[in-house]
């Protein structure tokens, strides 16, 4: 088995750790007296409602995902929308979700299945915000480069479902969130911006976040965050029935890549699984840490295996068509510079690096000499954020197509002694 096709099958052992038909099931309750709706949005969710349905069929309820990322169901409605940018599908999805919770009672139950992208999918903008202003401002966040955490508490105050509004909505039901998570921490109230957890932050945090990566706001939007917002505090009552559990989290899938590499004969680092940062800056770092690694091993060493997850950024300098793992993988390239004996793969787990259908790239010693005898000018390539152009051009890309899961970043680095 080559490099390139062992990467590959580390990947596909991480993301099918993350499947939601492995952790669903034995996280349900027992069905309740009254009424059970079942909710949810991200790029999961589809999936987690058709296992919801092995267990519980036949169930009523509506879930949002992205374009392509359907499954088939019974009863749970599944609508597909846009992701990163909203759009009208996944706002009048959200309407007709929140009519789905209206009058509940106390003895009903709500299940939420969330997982990353459900801050673009559930799309309710707050005040007189317009959805163009809504998708503007998401895309503005998108290119900013700052971190998963500072987009989402924006997108919070300027939203009437995430920062626990959603759950709010459901009281006084009882509701259990089952949560994938994308993010750093497995924090669930970032996880999808937190529709079902009571968040801290306040609009004056908001607008130190708009000031601090310089985010355009329409007049609309700035009045929503003058006049304060309307996302839920830890302690409001409206949330005391409310549970939120993460069920699957990068870890565990990052745990399953190096018990496979282990059980071939393979060294394992663990970098964790919480990694953020400027894609290109993380990429220099990790070629730094492996060349002194390959360095310091002796010629009958095992080969090693250097892996991290997390959610890089990238900040958008250019007109290319990349995302934060392709990007890492372009930069990691070019600080390796061709090294003997180092291979690496990075891909996000739900199948989509940027905006882009592709998880992200492979690369070995020879990534440079192959572009530059094909014409491909990495260096271009990277100033103009042109990453995934580059990998296709080379065949280099992973395109796994839909996952139907998300735990965030997936990187990979090989190391064989020089």
């Amino acid at each position: 088995m080559s490099e390139r096709e062992f990467l590959n099958r580390l990947f596909d052992r991480a993301v099918k750790t993350a499947d939601p038909m492995r952790f669903i099931g034995p996280n349900l309750p027992e069905r309740p007296a009254g009424r059970c709706v079942v909710i949810g949005a991200g790029k999961a969710s589809a999936r987690m409602a058709e296992a919801v349905e092995a267990e519980w069929a036949p169930c009523e309820g509506l879930v949002i995902t992205r374009y392509g990322y359907g499954r088939p169901t019974q009863g749970i409605e599944i609508v597909e929308a846009a992701h990163p940018v909203p759009d009208e599908a996944g706002v009048a999805a959200t309407r007709r979700m929140l009519s789905l919770l209206e009058g509940l009672a106390e003895d009903d139950l709500v299940l939420a299945l969330i997982s990353g992208g459900a801050s673009a999918l559930l799309c309710a903008p707050a005040g007189e915000m317009t959805l163009a202003e809504k998708q503007a401002v998401n895309a503005a966040l998108l290119e900013s480069g700052a971190p998963i955490g500072k987009m989402n508490i924006l997108r919070k105050h300027l939203s009437r479902v995430k920062g626990g509004q959603l759950a709010a909505a459901a009281a006084p039901a009882r509701m259990l969130a089952l949560m994938i998570s994308d993010v750093p921490g497995d924090d669930p109230a970032i996880i999808g911006s937190g529709p079902t957890v009571g968040d801290g932050s306040t609009a004056e945090d908001a607008e130190a976040i708009v000031n601090r990566w310089k985010i355009p706001l329409p007049d609309s939007a700035r009045a929503v965050l003058s006049a304060g917002s309307g996302v839920i505090a830890p302690g409001d009552t409206r949330l005391s029935r409310v549970e939120n559990r993460v069920v699957a989290a990068p870890a565990q899938s990052l745990g399953a890549a190096a018990a496979e590499a282990q059980g071939n004969g393979y060294a394992t680092l663990m970098l964790g699984d919480d990694l953020d940062g400027e894609a290109r800056e993380v990429a220099s770092q990790h070629a730094a840490l492996a060349l002194k690694l390959q360095a310091e091993m002796g010629a009958k060493d095992d080969p090693l295996l250097v892996l991290s997850g997390g959610e890089l950024t990238v900040t958008r300098r250019g007109d290319g068509v990349g995302g934060p793992n392709a990007e890492y993988a372009l930069a990691l390239a070019m600080a390796l510079n061709g090294a003997a004996g180092i291979h690496a793969l990075a891909c996000d787990t739900d199948g989509v690096d940027g905006a882009a259908e592709v998880a992200g790239a492979v690369i070995a010693p020879d990534t440079l000499s192959r572009a530059a005898a094909a014409g491909l000018d990495a260096q271009d390539a990277l100033s103009r954020n042109d990453a995934h152009s580059f990998f296709g051009a080379l065949g280099d890309q992973v395109v796994p197509g839909p996952t139907l899961t998300n735990v965030n970043d997936f990187r990979a680095i090989l190391i064989r002694p020089a």
